[in-house]
């Protein structure tokens, strides 16, 4: 009787690329092992599949391999039965990474042999054996490492640069020295930078500077023929180096630094002063962590273009942290068009004050704060809109004042859009937000508490009509109920301090409050402050 037919994927892998341009090379070695086991084993119904699975000048210790995972892929959709390799490491020096490659082998029913050792996984001893041969040969690549890094310190100990991106001030070594050598044009700049940052205190306004000036990174040459760097230069770029103290003549490795044989670019004087300034603002950053936490609307407050408004912190010479949302071009260093109107910098406190005061208007009858529920914050030059959940919108429209918009929202009816006129003045670029055109004064906590009892005594059904949660069981909260009832201009002074000075809970308790809206704004003088219309 014929055996089953057994598809045999045969895996070739070396690590270096060294001789790989050979006519034949190590990998048609491997194969052509490989390929006469498998005739051997044809009694067996083994056949080599013609696909090439072939990994050259690619590491063992991981499982980005082009063919590997053509391999694995392979495997998945069910076309090999059998994975032949010359060694177990060929591939993977790594336990846990075979333990995951074994795991697909046994889900998908695929043995795997190894044609040196001559097991397979088919049985428990074969997998015992290959787990002790794949432990050796990971501390092979182990030790290995450990040699390679101990050559590297001891060479740099001896002053010797060990490869790597070339820093800007310097060029390669040549003549197969490790001496880097320096580049005085970009020496200068580099010198330039720390002047510019010791002058500046900020490593964005440096960066600014660099960028208005068109100066850009040291660009390179890879291997391979491809381009790197000749960027704006980033903030992180500048950070890492203005600590480098590769520009001092010195070697880094890891926590040290050793005297190199290369010429220092930047004098201790220079690079001292840096590192102090350098300090100084991660001071000032780290104190400041507990009031950028405070940035409530992080992540949800947007530029009337959609970019994002981030937290932003400046520190006045009083010391005192001033907070603002800034738009992303401009936290990474765009320019603003000179006639751009749009708020782009806006003050945190005021436009997280001037929301909080209109939903609390709005919403008096919110568990939490109500600024917890907004999703979206759009900041425009004529107002800011807010998402809120759609829930919300019956009980939004039944308080909103002059020019206060609340609509369901046109692309997603799971929200809504409601629309505040706050005003968003600009002055010296920076944005301040006006919610009124009266003075800032201090809200009655004792009438502010009392209208929102007043609300939590009244529920509103989808249609807009009231009726009382529970029953008033005092004189005094069957009075008090009738604040729920005032007119949502009137509820907007009392939560905002603009009432009369007379317009307080005892006076409120001891009045008859009417019933419409127009007789109630004349009977508190408020009428002609409010400038609204009877609904």
């Amino acid at each position: 009787m014929k055996p089953p037919l057994r598809r045999c994927a045969l895996y070739t892998r070396k690590s270096s690329e060294e001789g790989l341009d050979q006519e034949f090379n190590s990998l048609d070695a491997q194969r052509e092992a490989c390929e006469s086991y498998v005739k051997s084993q044809s009694g067996e119904g083994w056949k080599a599949l013609p696909a090439h699975y072939d990994d050259g000048g690619i590491s063992g210790g991981t499982m980005e391999r082009p063919a590997l995972q053509r391999l694995l892929a392979d495997i998945a959709a069910g076309k090999v039965d059998v994975v032949v390799v010359y060694k177990i490491d060929r591939l993977t020096r790594s336990l846990a990474d075979f333990a995951r490659i074994v795991e697909i082998f046994e889900r998908h029913d695929v043995s795997f042999v190894s044609v040196t050792q001559a097991f397979n996984t088919t049985s428990s001893m074969g997998r015992l054996t290959l787990n002790v041969l794949l432990s050796f040969a990971q501390f092979e690549r182990e030790v290995t490492g450990e040699r390679i890094r101990d050559k590297i310190a001891a060479s740099k100990k001896k002053s010797m640069w060990m490869g790597g991106a070339v820093p800007l001030g310097y060029d390669i070594p040549v003549n197969g020295s490790r001496m880097l050598i320096v580049n005085d044009a970009e020496a200068a700049l580099v010198r330039r930078i720390f002047a510019l940052y010791l002058e500046l205190g900020s490593v964005h306004a440096v960066a600014t500077m660099l960028s208005g000036e068109g100066l850009v990174s040291k660009r390179r040459v890879s291997r391979g023929g491809k381009t790197l760097g000749g960027l704006p230069f980033s903030r992180g770029a500048l950070f890492h180096l203005l600590r480098n103290r590769l520009y001092l003549g010195e070697i880094p490795h890891r926590e040290e630094h050793h005297p190199g044989l290369h010429a220092a670019i930047v004098s201790p004087e220079l690079f001292n002063a840096a590192q102090r300034q350098l300090s100084a603002n991660a001071r000032r950053r780290s104190g400041s962590r507990t009031e950028a936490a405070a940035s409530l609307l992080t992540g949800r407050i947007f530029d009337t273009d959609g970019q994002p408004m981030s937290p932003a912190f400046a520190h006045g010479r009083n010391g005192r942290l001033y907070r603002y949302y800034v738009s992303a071009p401009l936290q990474q260093g765009k320019a603003r068009a000179t006639d751009d109107r749009a708020p782009r910098r806006i003050s945190a406190p005021a436009i997280e004050s001037a929301l909080s005061t209109a939903l609390a208007r709005l919403l008096p009858d919110a568990a939490n704060d109500p600024l917890t529920s907004v999703v979206r914050i759009e900041t425009h030059e004529s107002g800011v809109d807010l998402l809120l959940p759609i829930n919300r919108l019956a009980r939004l429209r039944r308080g909103l004042g002059s020019g206060e918009t609340a609509d369901p929202e046109a692309g997603d009816r799971r929200y809504l859009r409601l629309r505040l006129p706050l005003r968003l003045r600009i002055r010296a670029g920076k944005t301040e937000v006006l919610g009124g055109t009266e003075p800032h004064q201090r809200p009655d906590p004792t009438l502010v508490r009392a209208l929102r009892t007043a609300h939590a005594l009244v529920e509103w059904d989808r249609s807009g009509a009231p009726s009382l949660s529970e029953s008033p069981d005092t004189p005094w909260r069957r009075k008090l109920v009738r604040l729920a009832f005032l007119a949502p201009d009137l509820q907007s002074a009392i939560l905002e301090g603009r009432q009369p000075k007379g317009m307080n809970l005892a006076a409120l308790m001891v009045q008859d409050v009417p019933l419409s809206w127009a007789e109630q704004r004349r009977v508190f003088g408020m009428e002609n402050r409010l400038g609204a219309t009877n609904p």
